[in-house]
């Protein structure tokens, strides 16, 4: 008989799509509410490392992931003018050494085969919808949705990202989220290069991600005073002024975006923020997944691959334990390490990356983490 019967799931993100679709597979009723109609996430490309394509084959989707994304087996690590410092072959997985060591797809197409997989799980998908109140007791939690209706779970999870109104519900006291002095730039553009490539500029860090056969992203990180809104249509000039440091491939796009032959619709930015909430991650009936706990930069394109790997140890718990609150403690228990390990060494890295600081540490902490996360989960 399973743990829980009935769950909520609140954030129609990777890492609560991931969650409805383990516990689906245990036969657990799941409801999952989305406060976005659309269901469709904005951004450019995503990379997905070898940790996370073997949390992706568990979930069951990872074989469409790699058909349409796309793959490379090294990275090319470059000074600012473009040329190759050296070339770092990638580590395969322990226990998925049949799959690339690392792949990037582009983030609307990742969240279309989850929602499909969600779907077809025969999870119950509210779109449009989030909650008033939960008020939870020994035995469940009674949840107020925004339409009016209301009903009563087993287990709330909360799974809607970096601002989590969840979290606002068990943690009240928690402050938010701390912005890291970065800012991050994406851009889709054509690709030109086999490999992963890494350009470190003065105080700036550019790299390239192939997400298909044909396309890669362009991600750069740079050095921002605060929170300040930048407004779109200041994007594309904003940029190519930040990318003018480099040569070779960057400095084609920098072309692109002056001479307008970049789309600009396939521009994104925003602040970089992290935090890492302490052990445990639920209060009674209701438990916290993903950015709503453990928020990091992208530096080891790790955040996606934490939410999911997340979700899959929290479905495990619960399938395997006898009592909620030791599979909660559980989930955290086992997750927490691996968590601490990608919020830390990349909030290391970009203070490097903001002070000029040493490129050999950089580098080691980069491959100290990626070597680490190689473990089994």
């Amino acid at each position: 008989m399973a743990l829980v019967k009935k769950v909520l799931v609140v954030g129609g993100g990777i890492g609560g799509m991931c969650a409805a679709i383990q516990l689906r597979k245990q036969g657990v009723d799941v409801v999952l509410v989305e406060q976005n109609p659309q269901w469709a996430p904005d951004g450019a490309g995503i990379t997905i490392s070898g940790p996370t394509l073997r949390a992706l084959r568990t979930v069951g989707v990872v074989d469409e992931v790699i058909r349409r994304g796309g793959q490379w087996t090294h990275i090319d690590l470059c000074a600012a003018d473009g040329s190759v410092m050296v070339t770092l072959p990638m580590e395969r997985t322990t226990t998925a050494e049949e799959l690339p060591p690392a792949g990037g797809i582009m983030r609307p197409v990742l969240a279309e085969i989850l929602a499909n997989a969600t779907r077809a799980s025969g999870t119950t998908v509210r779109l449009g919808l989030s909650f008033e109140s939960m008020v939870q007791d020994g035995d469940g939690v009674d949840v107020v949705f925004n339409d009016g209706s209301r009903d009563r779970y087993d287990l709330v999870v909360g799974a809607d990202g970096v601002l989590s109104k969840v979290r606002a519900v068990i943690l009240p006291e928690f402050a938010g989220p701390r912005f890291t002095g970065q800012g991050s730039w994406r851009a889709v553009v054509p690709r030109t290069r086999q490999n992963s490539s890494i350009y470190m500029g003065k105080t700036t860090k550019a790299g390239l991600n192939p997400v298909s056969a044909t396309e890669s992203y362009l991600f750069v990180l740079d050095r921002r005073e605060g929170l300040e809104f930048i407004a779109p249509d200041q994007w594309p000039h904003l940029l190519a002024e930040l990318i003018s440091e480099f040569g070779g491939s960057i400095a084609e796009i920098r072309d692109g975006l002056l001479n307008g032959t970049l789309r600009h619709d396939r521009i994104v930015y925003r602040p970089l923020a992290g935090h890492l909430i302490d052990a445990p991650w639920h209060r009674g009936r209701i438990v916290l997944l993903g950015d709503a706990v453990h928020a990091t930069t992208p530096h080891l394109a790790s955040g996606a691959g934490m939410a999911i790997e997340g979700a899959v140890v929290l479905a495990e718990e619960l399938g395997r334990r006898h009592f909620l609150e030791g599979a909660l403690m559980a989930y955290a228990g086992r997750h927490y390490d691996r968590a601490r390990l990608v919020v830390s060494a990349s909030a290391r890295m970009g203070e490097i990356e903001q002070t000029g600081g040493s490129q050999d540490e950089h580098r080691q902490v980069m491959l100290h983490a990626m070597h680490a996360l190689r473990a089994p989960i």
